[in-house]
């Protein structure tokens, strides 16, 4: 029987183990940009986007060592783009993953270099580090892997949600902006994953549709945890959105309403793998724990 927790903790670790081959150790005049780096990459986090590229590429049936360079990558984005979201000229916090900042602990200057590094070096890692996989793959991650983290994807967004702080969005709205912010290197995850895998168009299709479902739902939970749990919880700031003025699924819809939302794209997520075999249990169990989860 497939154990969703023991999939989980290995391959994080596999990650984990991985990030060595991707971050040089400080020495030299550079020592503190490589310490800065390896401080918020190496600082905990559910590793829920490299896991999903992992997931996309087995459930097309290729292997996990063809996809482990994205997956790296696709962390190393994601980290960067915490970095400068707790910046004082971003969302202003201290606190992540239960500890402090970059920032805070390396100044503003270097945190925001430690953050350009971390992206650029990603597509670096991505190029390198695709063994076996056909070169129209590797540039089709590629791009992907571009596109959701520029100005259409996650940056997009994050200017959308900058913009609009203090505003009233539709429900229309509101899913144009996270599925930008959030929801598209959720998408880069798993479309990457499986196209490095061999995936069919077939099953990208339907694997694009498992990903716009899954990140949505992440990010209806993220609001909801944000309202409903504490800072020891989470290991960051809660219940800052509403002060903010930012525009959430709860201010929008209110909790219970939220919280049937993110059960509804977790049937849709489901829906959406209706024509994979076994192979691709763990996106079906994730899609479950990413609405199920507590922190």
């Amino acid at each position: 029987m497939f154990e969703l927790e023991r999939y989980l903790k290995e391959r994080a670790q596999l990650v984990e183990r991985a990030f060595s081959r991707c971050i040089d150790e400080p020495a030299g005049p550079a020592a503190p940009l490589y310490e800065a780096m390896r401080y918020s990459l190496l600082g905990g986090g559910k590793r829920l986007r490299p896991i999903l590229v992992l997931a996309s590429c087995e459930a097309v049936g290729g292997k996990v060592e063809t996809a482990l360079g994205l997956a790296c990558a696709l962390e190393m984005i994601h980290t960067y783009s915490l970095i400068h979201d707790d910046l004082p000229c971003m969302d202003d916090d201290d606190l992540r993953h239960g500890r402090a900042t970059c920032h805070k602990v390396y100044g503003e200057a270097l945190a925001t270099l430690a953050g350009d590094a971390l992206l650029t070096d990603a597509f670096r890692v991505v190029l390198r580090s695709s063994d076996g996989a056909p070169p129209d793959a590797v540039l089709d991650a590629v791009a992907i892997l571009a596109e959701a983290a520029g100005s259409r994807g996650m940056v997009g967004g994050q200017v959308i949600d900058l913009a609009n702080e203090g505003k009233k969005l539709t429900l229309e709205q509101l899913e144009d902006l996270h599925s930008k912010k959030t929801g598209a290197l959720f998408r880069a995850s798993i479309l990457g994953g499986a196209r490095l895998g061999g995936a069919t168009p077939a099953q990208l299709d339907s694997l694009d549709r498992y990903a716009r479902a899954v990140g949505l739902a992440f990010q209806v939970m993220d609001d909801l945890l944000d309202v409903e749990s504490t800072t020891e919880q989470m290991g960051k700031r809660t219940q800052k959105d509403e002060a903010a003025g930012k525009n959430t699924y709860p201010s929008l819809l209110g909790l219970e309403e939220s919280r049937g939302l993110a059960r509804q794209l977790e049937r849709r997520a489901h829906q959406a793998l209706e024509t994979f075999d076994q192979r691709a249990a763990p996106l079906r169990k994730i899609a479950t724990f990413v609405v199920e989860r507590r922190q």
